[in-house]
């Protein structure tokens, strides 16, 4: 039988990569080695798109032509035109991986849905981001299956946007490879820190974290709160939320880190928080277990279902029950082991061959090739 011709939009592996560009990286690699697949990938990028074929692993042939992203959203959001042929050329499946998948017509329609942020919290989205719900609305008109990382954002687009359950699964993503540490001395010396990964914006949480760390720092004179990721928007309230703690002075921010460094930060820390108000899957938490790193998150969104036993879970929000539970992770030495030990054999759950199977039976589900 012939190979399934699939094109994934691989945009987000261009500029400093965010969750959907680790899932990107993670999935094509395995996607490439599947025999039964022929994968292209393609970008919509008005000035990136050149510089796609240099991110793609072996087997995968790029075809880039520029394209303003944020006009295409809008078009798409209304209107079936312009035609993704453009982009992929001729397809048995198009997978668009962050929220947006060009009408196709003659093929088969995929999207990845990472969250609807967009929709539950408004205000805690961009308005570059706002415009989602249409987009994949339109999409889901057009007869799109969707993708989602959890079972938790499965039923949400069921329930918000009106999917059909039957085209609609959840595929968990992997967990992205650890990275060789650079010792390059971004972490306090010699001091244990509290660590905190993810792009500052205000779906994340970090002002909670800020007031958290002011209450656990009291007293414990050498702790200190390392938060790493590039700004989002937003960044005035973590900003603010720093100037006004006692202890703001022990409170760093790295800004964007890259991978090696991320590792060396994990590596390092005493204990891993993620604060976040809202999430569909949530790569940090899972990286630090692998790290061997206690883990405190919230139970927002699909945390609770992501993270499982594996982490110390606190209500999103509340800044004493974070500092409570990052104390006990940092005080409590028996409780502390065992957290490591079920975070570790929790994360070993998730892998890259897994999401890669899921995702190949997605696409034969999609063209009509199941069996």
């Amino acid at each position: 039988m012939e190979r399934l011709r699939v094109a994934v939009d691989a945009t987000p592996l261009l500029g400093h990569p965010t969750g959907v560009g680790a899932f990107v990286a993670g999935a094509l690699p395995v996607l490439a080695g599947d025999p039964t697949l022929e994968l292209s990938a393609y970008s919509l990028s008005a000035r990136g798109g050149p510089r796609l074929r240099t991110h793609l692993p072996a087997g995968v042939r790029g075809t880039a032509r520029p394209a303003p992203a944020a006009a295409l959203l809008q078009a798409w959001s209304r209107l079936d035109v312009p035609p993704g042929s453009w982009w992929t050329g001729p397809a048995h499946v198009v997978h668009g991986t962050n929220f947006a998948v060009p009408p196709s017509p003659g093929a088969a329609e995929v999207l990845t849905v990472h969250d609807l942020t967009s929709l539950r919290y408004p205000e805690l989205s961009s308005a570059a981001t706002r415009v989602f719900p249409a987009v994949v609305r339109r999409a889901l008109r057009r007869g799109a299956w969707v993708h989602a990382p959890s079972t938790f954002v499965a039923n949400e687009v069921v329930e918000l946007l009106g999917a059909e359950a039957a085209r609609v699964q959840a595929v968990y993503h992997g967990i992205p490879t650890e990275a060789a540490g650079e010792h390059t001395g971004l972490a306090p010396p010699g001091r244990p820190y509290v660590l905190a990964i993810g792009t500052v914006e205000p779906r994340k949480g970090f002002p909670t974290l800020v007031r958290a760390f002011d209450a656990l720092a009291a007293g414990r004179q050498d702790l200190r709160l390392v938060i790493a990721g590039p700004d989002g928007w937003g960044t005035e309230a973590v900003d603010a939320a720093i100037d006004r703690a006692v202890h703001g002075r022990r409170v760093a921010r790295l800004g964007y880190v890259t991978a090696g460094q991320r590792a060396a930060l994990l590596r390092g820390a005493a204990a891993f928080a993620f604060p976040s108000v809202y999430e569909g899957f949530g790569f940090p938490p899972l990286e630090a277990m692998v790290a061997g790193v206690p883990v405190v998150a919230t139970t927002a969104g699909a945390l609770r279902e992501v993270l499982g036993d594996g982490a110390l879970l606190v209500a999103a929000g509340d800044h004493e029950a974070l500092a409570e539970a990052l104390a006990l992770v940092l005080d409590d030495e028996s409780f502390r082991a065992s957290l490591v030990g079920r975070g570790r054999a929790h994360a070993a759950r998730f892998s890259w061959e897994r999401c890669g199977a899921g995702l190949s039976e997605l696409y034969r589900r999609a063209a009509g090739r199941e069996g």
